[in-house]
Parts: C-alpha cells; sequence; structure tokens
C-alpha cells in the first residue's frame, strides 16, 4: 500500500517556493530549477536538492529514490494535486527534483580544449534549444554555449526537451556571440555557422577533409537564421543541402546533422579523435 503523502497543501512554503520556479527571475534569485519526471531526476542526482513524488510515483521508481537517499537527497511524498502545481506539464510524471543550477564558466569551456562544440546563438524557443543540447550530447560535443541573446537554460520545456542531456556535458550561459566565437577561435577551434544560405555545402566540405578538426557549430534564431553580423564572425557560413523538395530544415534537424557529419569527420583518419 502506497505511503500517505507528507506535503498535501497548496500553500505550503516548499510548494510556493517551487512553484515562483515557473518565472526566470526567481530561477536567477534562487540558483534553482525544476526537472520533472523519472528520467530527468535520475540524471540530476548530483545537482539534487531534494525531490517530490507521489505515493505512486514512489512505488514506480523506488530505485531512483533510493539512489537518491543512499546520495543524503531528501525525497518527500507529495500528493497528486501538489505534484502538478510544481509541474509544468498537462499529465505529471508524479516525480519533481528541485535542482542546483549548473552551467559552467565559459573560460572553464575553453581551458578543457573542446572538440566540439554547439553554440546557440538568438534560439529563442526553449524546446528547441534543449532538442538542440540533447543533439550535442548524443554527438559527442563536449560544450554548449548559449549566447545572451538565446533562451533561459533553466526554463522548464528546456529542461524537459533536453531529456537529461542537460546534466551530462558542460553548458556556459550569457556569453556573447562576438566573445563565444573568439574564445573559441583562441583555443584553436574552427568556427562555422549553419545557414541555409550558406555560401558552403556540407557535403563539399566533408569530401574535402575539411571538417576532421575541432569544430564549434554557431546556430540561429528557427525563424529568422544567423544575423549578417554573426555570420561574419564565422570562418565559414555552410548549408546543410537539400536533395528533395522540402524549402528547408528545421533548427534541431540541422544540427542533429551538422553535429553528426563532424562526429564522424573527426573520428575518420585523419580527424581529432
Amino acid at each position: 500500500m502506497a505511503a500517505l503523502p507528507e506535503l498535501t497543501s497548496l500553500r505550503s512554503p516548499r510548494v510556493v517556493a517551487a512553484r515562483r520556479l515557473a518565472k526566470r527571475s526567481f530561477r536567477g534569485k534562487e540558483r534553482r530549477f525544476l526537472a520533472e519526471g523519472p528520467q530527468a531526476v535520475r540524471e540530476a542526482l548530483a545537482h539534487l536538492v531534494e525531490v517530490y513524488v507521489t505515493p505512486e510515483a514512489a512505488e514506480r521508481h523506488a530505485d531512483i529514490l533510493d539512489a537518491c537517499r543512499a546520495a543524503g537527497i531528501p525525497v518527500l511524498t507529495a500528493s497528486g494535486e501538489v505534484v502538478a502545481e510544481m509541474s509544468d506539464t498537462v499529465t505529471p510524471q508524479g516525480v519533481v527534483g528541485l535542482c542546483r543550477f549548473l552551467d559552467t564558466r565559459f573560460e572553464e569551456v575553453l581551458a578543457a580544449r573542446p572538440r566540439l562544440v554547439a553554440v546557440l546563438a538568438h534560439v529563442r524557443d526553449p524546446g528547441n534549444a534543449g532538442t538542440v543540447l540533447r543533439c550535442a550530447d548524443a554527438a559527442g560535443a563536449e560544450a554548449v554555449v548559449l549566447t545572451d541573446a538565446s533562451v533561459d537554460l533553466y526554463n522548464p520545456k528546456c529542461v524537459r526537451a533536453s531529456v537529461g542531456s542537460l546534466f551530462h556535458l558542460p553548458v556556459a550561459v550569457g556569453v556573447p556571440v562576438e566573445r563565444a566565437v573568439a574564445g573559441l577561435r583562441e583555443a584553436g577551434v574552427r568556427i562555422l555557422a549553419a545557414d541555409g544560405a550558406g555560401a558552403e555545402d556540407l557535403d563539399a566540405e566533408l569530401d574535402r577533409g575539411a571538417m576532421g578538426g575541432p569544430t564549434a557549430w554557431v546556430f540561429g534564431n528557427e525563424a529568422w537564421g544567423l544575423p549578417e553580423e554573426t555570420r561574419a564572425l564565422a570562418d565559414a557560413v555552410v548549408r546543410v543541402p537539400i536533395h528533395g523538395r522540402a524549402e528547408s530544415l528545421n533548427l534541431a534537424t540541422a544540427a542533429a546533422v551538422c553535429l553528426y557529419a563532424s562526429a564522424r569527420a573527426q573520428r575518420a583518419p585523419g580527424g581529432c579523435r
């Protein structure tokens, strides 16, 4: 039989404080954010402050909660109404983790001499940002950089769309795009801007063996791409070839293609890995 919940009041100070984290200003002030669902909580273990779980979810995900308790993280059972109040989704999964901010200083990213980096410049949609972060993680990137003109890393939709990848690799936030490009170039990284109107073709870049070295891909806004001044900062502006009749690729799809192209080239003979 499921245990009775410890938290049942929507006016509990814990519940009120957690709900305030839906707003960016409160997240920044407290340096805390919420991660929803068992997968996110499992991946967030090293960054958790405490966990809220319904009695039913506690039975389904006992292994995750045991790992939390073993790490000294408080686990509080809560009613379904309380967990729903904390959640950003229409159908909550019954588990919410309160996490510490985990962004990395840009200088630390550079000091690690990364070989593959995704730079999100002017990306405003949190779902796209989280998905690109997930793609970067899957492609083996060592870091992601969100410029100061991009969406908040800790937006609930961004956290959810990353499907745990947020907790896997360093992410620097609030970096001016000029500083991001200059720092990465000084660290020996080639800067490629992804743009549908780019002068260079991704297939041609691969065919001539130009993509095996350390690379940072700069991805732009979902609707209007990269402004001219940002494209001008890159070593090359590269387009993903459209072989069929599609008008274009969405941001996350284009990012996946570009990042995996670099990952393959870097692992080929003569590549940097």
